[in-house]
């Protein structure tokens, strides 16, 4: 990364290291630290006397935004996206910048970005984490004694510890391994299923409980958990005016695949629900007393006694080591397997090594492997989902929403394939059998106007243009003539409110103008169905059948309530819903005690 000044040159965090504990100077031409005392800048100036780095870094970074201002005020450095204006939030210095070894652009980790390969002092890769198997007989430097442990910042891993301190839980950690909190919730784009809500009654949308179980269970090719999809339909309205009571409302309802009814919950302006709802998450967490989120913090064993209770966790601390947090319950929410190529193999070999992913580098089925390692059950763990719309050149899911708000999928031949709001599973397949293996959504001023989420193909170069659907066949390598004679049949369909072509259930919305858009997509690895076998209480099942005592789980790190196709909308119900029950049960555990 070229920086413009050489203030922003020496842009960075130190990282605690031995190099603090002598008096030797750092060699300004071998890392950051050594760019700064080179000016001057000496090791007291931001390691305060007398204090020790956290594993999240945050005093360090003050010391940071001390002397070069917040993030959002430095400016971009390199052409294209501004690294200091993150998608993923509230980033710190440290995330990029490092003092004692390489440092490397968090941005890299999914991006191809090769600007931002230029920054000072980098690396082209981070090293790679230790196995967890080499964790199995460590023993801790020290011993800490909590109420409580939740292991995952995405969204079940919050609102979890958000429940268990309404509850009157004081005590508790949120382990985190990333630099970064959020997990893929961070991600997520859509928006959040749930029937009979207030938001549906105000807009005049019909739906129940029983219609949102019945497609669960139907999109899920009838293999899921009746038990537990019936605890999703039935809590989700619930779980969205809890939501709303904390003042995160989500307003906006679509109607996503799958689904017999408008029932996808989203932010006002058709915002992505994932950074709305981590944003909100983290705000309100760090506002609560007695709750400590622990960044660069990776959970490595759960400890158990001679009866097979969990009694605590194992944590690999960046700075503070190998340490033990001894706890009254633990919640795991670690997220899926996405991201862990040996994982995806072992569970579906026929599934591409090629295969792009849409999930964040954190996302290595921690919990599922120590999990099973403390005596889990798993529950269709083959069961991995594609999605149909990776960005081709980016990471980046574009959710269902903008199919429910009108988008229209066409091949390179111009002609529609597929009906839009078919399940994933459906259109995944449907897309891999176009030429090339990719597709394109075609969409108006109208739909990019209405979903917000939209910003990210445009900022990322990525959304094709044309003032008429000619010009952007030529524009997007479309067959111009057969784009035009797809889009205007089509708007014929929707002024007769039937598609006599695929049968979409909700062709309402002609695409008019006054410019129009094409996106290029393909199918990726986007989420485990499968994982920890779970009851309607969120307890780990063990192989015999029976609640392993003091450890629950919630959200993409359990199986069973998706079966063999998870809806698009049902993975945030999931979290916040089941994150509200681990939460509620786990302090039901601990108050007892």
């Amino acid at each position: 990364m070229r920086l413009r000044s050489s203030a922003l040159a020496i842009l960075a965090l130190f990282a605690t290291s031995a190099a603090f504990a002598t008096s030797t100077v750092p060699d300004p031409a071998a890392h950051l630290a050594g760019a700064h005392a080179a000016k001057g800048v000496m090791c007291e100036s931001c390691h305060k006397s007398g204090t020790s780095v956290s594993d999240g870094e945050r005093e360090v970074n003050a010391s940071c935004v001390g002397c070069h201002g917040p993030m959002e005020k430095i400016p971009a450095s390199s052409e294209g996206p501004n690294p200091h204006k993150s998608h993923l939030g509230d980033i710190q210095c440290t995330t990029c910048h490092r003092a004692h070894e390489s440092s490397r652009a968090y941005c890299l980790e999914c991006h191809d970005f090769p600007q931002f390969e230029k920054m000072p002092f980098a690396s082209p890769k981070r090293p790679a984490p230790k196995p967890l198997d080499d964790f199995t007989h460590a023993k801790p430097e020290r011993v800490e004694t909590v109420d409580l442990v939740v292991v995952g910042s995405g969204a079940a891993g919050f609102v979890a510890a958000m429940e268990a301190h309404d509850r009157g839980v004081r005590n508790i950690v949120i382990l985190e391994k990333m630099p970064i909190p959020g997990g893929n919730s961070q991600l997520a784009a859509g928006g959040m299923n749930a029937a009979g809500t207030s938001f549906q009654k105000a807009q005049g949308i019909e739906d129940r409980a029983e219609l949102m179980a019945a497609d669960t269970m139907k999109g899920g090719k009838n293999v899921s958990d009746p038990a537990l999809v019936d605890v999703l339909a039935r809590e989700s309205a619930a779980s969205v005016e809890w939501l709303r009571e904390r003042g995160a409302p989500l307003e906006n309802v679509a109607r996503g695949a799958g689904a017999s009814a408008a029932r996808m919950h989203g932010p006002k302006g058709g915002l992505a629900v994932g950074p709305y709802l981590s944003a909100f998450f983290r705000k309100n967490v760090d506002q609560l007393e007695g709750v400590d989120l622990r960044l660069n913090s990776r959970m490595v064993k759960l400890v158990r006694n001679d009866r097979g209770d969990v009694t605590g966790v194992l944590v690999e601390g960046l700075h503070t080591g190998l340490y033990q947090l001894d706890a009254k319950a633990v919640i795991l929410a670690t997220g899926g397997l996405g991201a862990n190529k040996a994982l995806v193999k072992k569970y579906r070999p026929d599934i591409s090594p090629e295969t792009k992913t849409s999930n964040q580098p954190g996302t290595t089925g921690d919990g599922m492997i120590l999990g099973e390692e403390a005596g889990a059950a798993l529950v269709d763990v083959q069961e991995i989902q594609l999605n149909p719309t990776l960005l081709v050149g980016s990471p980046v899911i574009i959710s269902e929403t903008v199919r429910g708000q009108g988008a229209v999928f066409v091949n390179r031949e111009g002609k529609r394939f597929i009906q839009e709001l078919a399940t994933r599973d459906v259109t995944s397949a449907a897309v891999s059998k176009q030429t090339g293996g990719t597709a394109f959504e075609i969409f108006d001023d109208g739909v990019r106007e209405r979903v917000a989420q939209l910003k990210a193909a445009f900022e990322l170069g990525l959304a094709k243009e044309g003032n008429t659907l000619e010009e952007l066949g030529r524009n997007a390598g479309i067959d111009p003539a057969n784009l035009k004679a797809t889009i205007e049949r089509y708007n014929a369909m929707a002024r007769a409110g039937k598609d006599d072509e695929f049968g979409r259930p909700d062709i309402k919305i002609e695409l008019k103008g006054p410019r129009y858009y094409a996106i290029e997509i393909t199918p990726a690895i986007h989420y485990a169905m499968g994982g920890l076998k779970i009851d309607t209480d969120t307890r780990v099942i063990d192989k015999a059948g029976k609640p392993i005592a003091n450890l629950f789980a919630a959200g993409e790190t359990t199986g069973g309530v998706h079966g063999k196709n998870r809806l698009g909308g049902n993975s945030i119900s999931e979290t916040i819903t089941f994150g509200r029950i681990a939460g509620d049960r786990a302090a039901d555990a601990i108050l007892k005690k």
